[in-house]
């Protein structure tokens, strides 16, 4: 988060190999498309398959188009769409995330798709509730239609635990605040381990030789602005709000005081040794392989990355809340993500009956069986609760989050690439003691100047 550097959007396009799937047609499942190709873009190589599957099945209703699909890496996703945008080669339909699309949708990138729910008859009643919201334009449009949800939860190291002396039932009502770190932060330092074998909360802890991390830090991933994996489930439970409205807020809340102090307290974990630094968390391997090695006992994360953790062999893994804020309460980031039909497509009908399609029930419950994530669709969320209790794996705790009203939406703003561009140097800088957690307040000076003129 923060800082005057602004990240190129011009950044080189990294595309993985692009695999031509035949697909075409609508949610009804209709032939009365006319033939084409269209291009769909995605970031999550782990869905991949199961929307292949979507492709292949909406060909087979509508012969005589193709859909061709591309892959592209979360971090550069958007700066690469923008790339796209301005040298003309741009997809025609994309996987959209909430905090990106207004932006997109106010300088007349997106497609409205009011019409795809007329005609196909979609009842956003359906839907997970407070996900179809996130897709509305300030015009009043729609701009995406709902394609999954996702929230965020602890993930344990079942063998740590047993270890440490602790259960996961001891991890189900834990709570931090910004003074001492609490319950929490007293499991994390008890759960950290030196290379001498001494736990963070005994005499003789080496922090700067640790074998095993108390709790791991995923570093990039809108760590500045967004931090929905990294500092948002401190700094919302401690009663703190990203902007003076969501969605289209335009005074942004970085320089708060609960903010500021959440941030401090969350970096002390990296002095103590209970996290990693960043540049470790930022050397190649990602919080989910640092985990299935052995260096972290507690991880923060999304429910799209949770089957991952159960990937790793030799290691039991388990799914627990996220801890309780100062109040009592906790909080998480629920998010939505969407597709949409960008406005330079060549093929706006065939755009928008994929669009249809991929929001129907014909492929979310394909994407459902595919135990990833969990669908818009909320009879498709039911049948991916399920899948994913097939593989062996309980998300239970995710789901239950969202029911108890555990959480906040992710903030929707224009100029979102643009506080990324000012938040995540200056959070960058924070994290690796370049900068004190209070310059953060002039960053969020900067973020409020580029909506002064809106």
């Amino acid at each position: 988060m923060k800082t005057t550097k602004k990240r190129s959007l011009a950044a080189a396009i990294a595309v993985l190999p692009m695999l031509a799937v035949t697909a075409c047609a609508g949610g009804s499942g209709g032939g009365d498309s006319a033939g084409g190709e269209i291009t769909y873009w995605l970031w999550d190589s782990n869905q991949q398959p199961a929307y292949e599957q979507c492709a292949t099945d909406f060909a087979a209703a509508n012969p005589g188009s193709t859909v061709n699909i591309q892959q592209f890496g979360w971090d550069d996703y958007f700066q690469t769409l923008t790339t796209s945008l301005v040298g003309g080669d741009a997809p025609d339909v994309i996987t959209n995330h909430a905090s990106f699309f207004p932006q997109l949708a106010s300088t007349g990138q997106l497609l409205p798709l009011d019409d795809v729910v007329e005609s196909e008859g979609i009842d956003f009643d359906d839907y997970q509730a407070g996900i179809p919201e996130l897709w509305v334009g300030e015009d009043g449009e729609r701009y995406g239609l709902p394609k999954d949800w996702d929230t965020v939860a602890t993930i344990y190291n079942a063998q740590y635990l047993a270890e440490a002396g602790l259960t996961p039932e001891s991890l189900q009502d834990l709570s931090w605040n910004p003074e001492d770190g609490g319950t929490w932060e007293q499991t994390i330092a008890h759960l950290s381990v030196d290379a001498n074998g001494v736990r963070g909360d005994e005499p003789g802890f080496d922090a700067s030789n640790v074998a095993v991390y108390g709790l791991g830090l995923k570093s990039k991933s809108g760590i500045g602005a967004f931090g929905q994996t990294q500092w948002s489930p401190y700094a919302l439970s401690n009663d703190w709000t990203y902007a003076d409205k969501n969605p289209f807020g335009t005074d942004f809340n970085y320089d708060d005081e609960k903010f500021i102090e959440s941030i401090e307290w969350w970096h002390g974990l990296i002095e103590k040794g209970y996290m990693p630094s960043y540049q470790a968390a930022s050397s190649g391997v990602g919080i989910q392989e640092a985990f299935g090695a052995g260096r972290y006992a507690l991880a923060t994360d999304g429910s799209w990355n949770a089957k991952t953790y159960f990937s790793f062999e030799g290691v039991e893994a388990g799914i627990a809340p996220l801890p309780k804020g100062p109040d009592g309460e906790r909080a998480g980031v629920l998010n939505g993500l969407a597709d949409s039909v960008l406005s330079t497509t060549e093929q706006p009908e065939l755009s928008k009956k994929w669009v249809g399609y991929l929001s129907s029930a014909a492929c979310q419950d394909v994407v459902a069986e595919a135990a990833v994530v969990f669908p818009a669709l909320n009879s498709s969320s039911e049948k991916a609760a399920t899948a994913f209790a097939d593989a062996g794996i309980d998300v239970s705790t995710y789901y239950d989050a969202v029911a108890a009203g555990e959480t906040e939406l992710a903030p929707i703003a224009n100029h979102w690439l643009d506080v990324l561009a000012v938040m995540e140097p200056a959070m960058e800088s924070v994290l690796i003691g370049q900068s004190d957690p209070e310059s953060l307040a002039d960053a969020s000076e900067q973020v409020d100047q580029l909506f002064a003129n809106d």
